[in-house]
């Protein structure tokens, strides 16, 4: 079977294109996949590394609590005689008051507990001879132990302090537990930190032995062996891809505690973090088709004429041998003529080609300043919703006085406090939310299925959040938000947004620093 010219044009085109669309795709893919990777090991470092600081915060505050205890019980502590009544009034005080331990001991220097609270307990008059009591009575200085059995038979750390009186006599300590495995401050400080696609945060002491993970039967397991928990065990801070205990590839950032000498995970399951990497690829797929098929139909066309005058010089020299004839044809260039055509008609369509995978690519890039969503991408999202029957909520927010940050210290410092607003943004948005920059200083918040109340709480977090924290400028920001609910406020997604802007307009006119949410 002999070929045509114009199949074999057209074959060498369709392989050319189809590689070169291969090869963007492919490309893209990769750089898309390593991106988003690299961007949530940031992530859960950052994060990571913000509750570290928090727990750090905590046991330091729980310490000083402990000293100023220290010194109230010492007053009536001295000497053989104490009052009891007194003892067991500070072990309530600090049960109860400060919210922070599951029980309180107050313990003689001799090891005798003096007081309990919860009295529950029944141990007044025993001696404390667990691992962290004896260790904290023959230190003689301010403890927070490891984990380990106490006398009740509970998995918990102990924090203490010891007494000491006005002339330096060591009278005993004042000491309070936290009961790993049931309901405790870490619980509150790192209790919520996990989601449905499988990240969650876990807490390993300085031996590699789990204090707290979000599967109760985990806490207490040894997991040295592990290279993200070797990194803590070694006093160090960072990102790692690694293969948790039970195989799943995960994407951690860790943070070191320096008071405790404690560890803290943050993670993510990589096959989560990459799926919008095969859902961009798959879209930009099916949108190429239809140029792919414009352009076979333009190759097809353009074959032919190029095919055409070869079918006729080769039909020619059957039919005709006359010398004159010969020499016309010797004239004709014909593998040159060939090799220009088929060069022009690549170097369109495949320039043709290009030219809209570049379009698609820049319309689905972010803001390219904050790394929000832009407006294109708020107007799809919007939509969908709308089209879908998903109720969600809009957060329309802008800085307070921006114009007077660019003009006391300059559009730059300008720039960086619009990206600290949108970091912000991303730490009180969950994963379906998302976070978008509507244009200059003002920002969306688009709330996946929260009700206007439930959007007023997390503009009224986002707000203290930013009030509460030093901004790029060295200043402090504030901020001003306007929420409207989707469809209980409006049905139509013009009106929808005139309402939250309306409240955010109310907001910048009642004294700014303030959300504004008006019930439909």
């Amino acid at each position: 079977m002999k070929l045509s010219l114009k199949y074999l044009i057209l074959s060498a085109a369709l392989l050319s294109m189809i590689f070169t669309l291969f090869s963007s795709i492919s490309s893209g893919y990769r750089i898309s996949q390593q991106t988003l990777i690299e961007n949530t090991l940031e992530t859960n470092r950052v994060y990571a590394q913000k509750l570290a600081n928090t727990t750090d915060v905590f046991f330091n505050m729980t310490l000083q609590t402990l000293e100023l205890s220290s010194k109230d019980i010492s007053s009536y502590m001295k000497g053989d005689h104490y009052s009891k009544t007194k003892l067991l009034q500070e072990a309530d005080r600090l049960k109860k008051q400060t919210n922070t331990f599951n029980s309180v001991v107050i313990v003689a220097a001799d090891g005798e507990i003096l007081a309990t609270s919860p009295q529950t307990l029944d141990v007044v008059g025993k001696l404390l001879d667990s691992t962290g009591g004896q260790e904290a009575l023959k230190g003689k200085r301010p403890l927070i132990s490891k984990p380990y059995l106490s006398i009740t038979g509970r998995l918990i750390i102990f924090i203490s302090h010891p007494i000491v009186a006005e002339d330096g006599e060591y009278l005993g300590l004042v000491g309070g537990s936290l009961y790993l495995k049931e309901a405790n401050i870490l619980n509150m400080i790192l209790g919520e930190h996990f989601y449905n696609d499988g990240s969650y945060v876990y807490v390993v002491d300085e031996d590699g032995r789990i204090i707290y993970h979000q599967m109760p039967n985990r806490i207490n397991e040894l997991v040295s062996h592990n290279p993200v928990v070797q990194k803590l065990m070694n006093k160090e801070s960072g990102t790692a891809r690694v293969l948790n205990t039970q195989g799943v590839d995960m994407l951690a950032g860790y943070a070191y505690v320096p008071s405790v000498g404690w560890g803290i995970v943050s993670q993510r399951p990589a096959a989560v973090s990459l799926a919008p990497t095969s859902d961009m690829m798959n879209g930009m797929i099916v949108k190429s088709l239809p140029y792919l098929l414009i352009s076979l139909i333009l190759l097809s066309f353009i074959s032919k004429l190029i095919a055409q005058p070869l079918q006729k010089l080769a039909h020619f020299t059957e039919s005709s041998t006359e010398n004159n004839q010969e020499k016309s044809m010797q004239k004709v260039s014909t593998w040159y003529y060939e090799a220009i055509q088929l060069k022009k008609a690549l170097t369109y369509s495949l320039g043709f080609f290009h030219d809209r995978v570049d379009y698609f690519t820049y319309q689905s890039k972010t803001d390219p300043l904050t790394k929000l969503a832009n407006r294109r991408t708020l107007d799809e999202q919007t939509q969908k919703w709308s089209e879908d029957g998903v109720a969600f909520s809009v957060i329309l927010l802008d800085v307070d006085h921006f114009k007077r940050v660019n003009d006391t210290y300059g559009h730059s410092k300008g720039d960086e406090v619009l990206i600290f607003l949108a970091q912000k943004m991303k730490e009180v948005s969950r994963e379906k939310d998302i976070c978008c920059r509507f244009g200059g200083e003002e920002f969306v918040l688009l709330l996946h299925d929260r009700s206007g109340d439930e959007a007023y709480q997390v503009a009224e977090q986002l707000r203290m959040l930013v009030e509460s924290t030093v901004s790029p400028c060295g200043d402090i920001i504030t901020i001003s938000a306007g929420i409207a609910a989707y469809p209980a406020s409006a049905t139509h997604l013009a009106h929808l947004f005139e309402l939250a802007d309306q409240c955010l307009y109310e907001a910048k006119n009642t004294g700014r620093n303030k959300s504004v949410f008006k019930q439909p």
